[in-house]
């Protein structure tokens, strides 16, 4: 795109509601105010909070007319006076929305140097799901080597991170996945054992000997089914409710098992430094090849409400990622 001009591509909703809305349009290119950088976006990863956004019923409800997208990679193209980075650096950071655009404004306490060994696909799954299962695991669960971990959503983005780290920690996983047909996926991110929620699951983890750890990111009937088979002294991650119900916990369920319900959220605002151990970590990992960060499916810029379809009927696993040029696949 000219830099001489002074609008861009985006993907637009006017008002909040079906994917359908989006439109694909000439819109001003943002301008950075302080603290900010604008970045030229190479690609956006798909979450399922883009869903919502779109729809209107997620937490962060941004003014209409606005793009979606709130993980993405790119380049530095302006950076404010001071900073540690410079226009042509290659980043990947969270943002509020306005991913899903040829460029974006990032703030530069949320921007992650991307290392050379990964491509802007890869990075751009970096900044949410692969801190998320961190945070969960180690900072919250205090993970051991030898437990066992039950991950919820295990062929999604968050759940083959989780899988992975589940691993690289020493530790033994059980993927469970919405279908068979995502069996490949889990086993392939290194789970123990998978079980599908089309069958009995929670007689199958018991079977296995129960979890010391679940990962929840389902909500609903999910979170009460693993009540029945999380082993004595386990601790419950509450991630997210992608299923659409906020279960009603038991108190009696924690007590009869000496059990822990703990949520996991974090914030650039809040958890600065919890982030950026997190971040190091990861990197360090994937320096040491033991976890391998990559999308999914890929899709052109042209093809976002076919990819929003295919994260809302759950038929895709890992993380789909929105290509701003080049070929898809």
């Amino acid at each position: 795109m000219n830099m001489k001009t002074s609008t861009m591509k985006a993907w637009v909703i006017d008002q909040p509601g079906r994917i359908d809305a989006l439109q694909c349009l000439d819109v001003p290119r943002p301008v950075p105010g302080p603290g900010e950088l604008l970045v030229k976006v190479s690609a956006a990863a798909l979450n399922f909070s883009d869903l919502l956004m779109v729809e209107g019923r997620y937490q962060v409800r941004p003014p209409p007319p606005f793009a979606a997208g709130q993980e993405i990679a790119g380049r530095v193209v302006q950076a404010p006076a001071g900073s540690t980075l410079q226009p042509g650096d290659r980043i990947c950071s969270k943002v509020e929305w306005g991913g899903f655009a040829d460029y974006a404004l990032v703030r530069e306490t949320m921007a992650i140097r991307v290392p050379d060994t990964l491509d802007d696909a890869a990075a751009a799954t970096l900044p949410v799901v692969w801190p998320t299962a961190w945070i969960a695991l180690h900072d919250r669960a205090h993970l051991q080597p030898g437990e066992t971990v039950l991950v919820h959503a295990a062929a999604g983005g968050l759940g083959l991170a989780c899988l992975q780290l589940v691993r690289a920690a020493g530790a033994r996983s059980i993927a469970l996945v919405g279908s068979r047909k995502k069996f490949d996926a889990a086993r392939a991110a290194g789970a123990d054992e998978v079980v599908s929620m089309e069958d009995a699951w929670s007689d199958i983890v018991r079977e296995h000997g129960g979890a010391d750890v679940v990962v929840d990111s389902v909500g609903g009937d999910a979170t009460l089914q693993s009540l029945r088979c999380i082993a004595r002294n386990g601790r419950l991650l509450l991630v997210g409710f992608s299923g659409g119900q906020i279960p009603q916990i038991p108190a009696n369920k924690l007590l009869l098992k000496n059990l822990s319900a703990l949520g996991v959220y974090w914030s650039h605002d809040w958890s600065l430094p919890q982030v950026e151990r997190s971040v190091a970590a990861l990197l360090d990992l994937h320096a040491r090849a033991s976890i391998r960060v990559a999308p999914g499916r890929t899709y052109p810029f042209g093809e976002l409400p076919l990819a929003l379809r295919d994260l809302a009927g759950r038929g895709t696993t890992g993380k789909s990622v929105l290509l701003a040029s080049g070929d898809a696949s």
